[in-house]
């Protein structure tokens, strides 16, 4: 944020700038020479441009309509100081916006437009702070919502089968087997049966 001063270098300018940087403004001073005046302007981007009439009216008068005309500083505040009095009239038609002003008047103006340009910049800074700040609580919202869905309770798992050995279901498979014992009482039957009687 600056204000461009424009007036042809000399004691007088020096002084003037000196006095205006007292309201805090930061002043950028230079000659109204083509094309060096526009390519400053388009470079520091100022809020308010500031013409000294004094030494050059003529060439002032074409600076000053030139920048009010340009694309890149058609919106910037034009300051026109010690218009002679028998331009006054010229002046304010060719240049509708622009406005005339004694020093003090600039100081004033300055002033003011120094302090909306700080306050547009504190909100603007607030406002993006507000920004990522709500981005931020959005982001930290959304993690725990994330981490409850991945971390929903599993369902306990059944406990495996243990599947029967192909051994076990042979042997379970196959049909039983007569005990010892019946074999044996058959056998001894068996045997006293083929067995002869002895004579008495």
């Amino acid at each position: 944020m600056s204000v461009l001063f424009l007036d042809f270098e000399g004691s007088e300018r020096n002084s003037r700038v000196q006095k205006l940087a007292r309201t805090g403004a930061h002043i950028v001073a230079s000659e109204p020479r083509w094309p060096a005046f526009f390519e400053l302007a388009k470079r520091e981007k100022p809020y308010a441009i500031a013409i000294d009439f004094a030494q050059a009216p003529s060439h002032a008068l074409e600076t000053a309509d030139y920048l009010a005309k340009a694309k890149e500083t058609r919106d910037v505040a034009i300051y026109l100081l010690r218009v002679p009095a028998d331009r006054v009239d010229i002046v304010t038609k060719r240049l509708p916006q622009g406005a005339i002003v004694t020093d003090l008047e600039l100081a004033d103006r300055v002033t003011e437009a120094e302090r909306e340009a700080q306050e547009r910049a504190r909100k603007k800074k607030e406002a993006a702070a507000t920004a990522r700040k709500n981005a931020r609580a959005r982001v930290a919202g959304e993690r725990p919502a994330a981490a409850g869905q991945q971390a929903a309770p599993a369902r306990p798992a059944r406990p495996a089968l243990a599947k029967p050995s192909a051994r076990r279901m042979k042997r379970e498979t196959r049909p039983a087997k007569k005990s010892s014992t019946s074999k044996r009482k058959k056998s001894a039957s068996g045997r006293t049966a083929s067995r002869p009687a002895r004579k008495k």
